[in-house]
């Protein structure tokens, strides 16, 4: 293949074997172990970056390639849940391969996100004739170009916008038909709608179990990261919209937590007949 790769890892019992896998199918690989020494270059023509940096989230590794090149980008990492996979896809990652992998899954992956690539900035070919290919002998020089006159155009009537009220909540509507209460049980982190068990990762039960302490009443963003995440946590807050989002859906209907825009989320209470009702033994 001839193409050259930066491997973002600090896990050298991981970056050795991978490096010298990747070796064997003809590609090039330059190691580093750091976030850091990875933003700083070069990129080389992929990027294979790990999430569990020692020095700063592979996330935000991710986000300042994108800030300044356009190199591909694969991220590996141990971390599968679907809301680190949503998010890093989002932030200008190309693809996301979980651990463990195989090396030729990940060089099919290379070659893949490299094609894409190459097809996107590939130039249209020069028509003969033009000032970098010159034409034939004796092909006859084609008539002195005249420019189409220019057509008139009626100028556009002016339009005014008069934007709607927006609300303090999000209007998201009532669920159109009663779900039965939404029961959080902690003793055994197991999340019920009526009668139906609902998955979580451990991150959305988390965030969950949080809102369902005092349902109506709004946690705001830096509240949830301190409890759910760390109070130290100084990634990007967008995970928290995609942690958010992964529970409206599971859940079965976005009524189930609103947004009060600017400050941060609440469960839903109870206040018609078709409202969510919320349980926590």
């Amino acid at each position: 293949m001839g193409l050259r790769v930066l491997l973002i890892e600090d896990d050298e019992t991981i970056a050795e074997p991978l490096a010298e896998g990747l070796g064997h199918f003809g590609l090039t690989v330059d190691h580093v172990a750091t976030g850091a020494d990875g933003l700083r270059g070069p990129y080389n023509d992929v990027v294979l970056l790990d999430l569990g940096l020692p020095d700063m989230d592979g996330i935000d590794v991710c986000r300042g390639i994108r800030q300044v090149s356009d190199v591909p980008i694969v991220i590996l990492s141990a971390r599968g849940e679907e809301a680190d996979r949503v998010l890093g896809l989002e932030l200008g990652a190309d693809d996301y391969l979980a651990k463990p992998f195989s090396v030729r899954e990940l060089v099919a992956r290379v070659r893949a996100v490299t094609r894409r690539t190459q097809r996107t900035q590939q130039p249209f070919p020069e028509t003969p004739g033009t000032p970098n290919t010159p034409a034939a002998p004796g092909t006859p020089e084609p008539p002195p170009y005249e420019p189409a006159p220019s057509p008139t155009y009626e100028p556009a009537p002016a339009l005014s916008y008069d934007p709607p009220a927006t609300p303090s909540y999000d209007p998201a509507p009532d669920p159109p038909h009663d779900p039965g209460p939404l029961v959080v049980d902690r003793r055994t982190r197991q999340v019920w709608v009526g009668d139906s068990p609902v998955p979580l990762t451990p991150k959305e039960f988390d965030l969950l179990a949080l809102l369902s302490e005092d349902p109506g009443a709004v946690y705001s963003r830096q509240q949830i990261l301190d409890r759910v995440w760390d109070p130290h946590y100084d990634g990007p807050t967008k995970t928290l919209d995609v942690h958010v989002a992964a529970l409206r859906r599971k859940l079965g209907h976005p009524a189930w937590i609103r947004t009060l825009r600017g400050v941060g989320f609440r469960l839903a209470v109870h206040t018609g007949p078709n409202a969510p009702r919320v349980a926590s033994p």
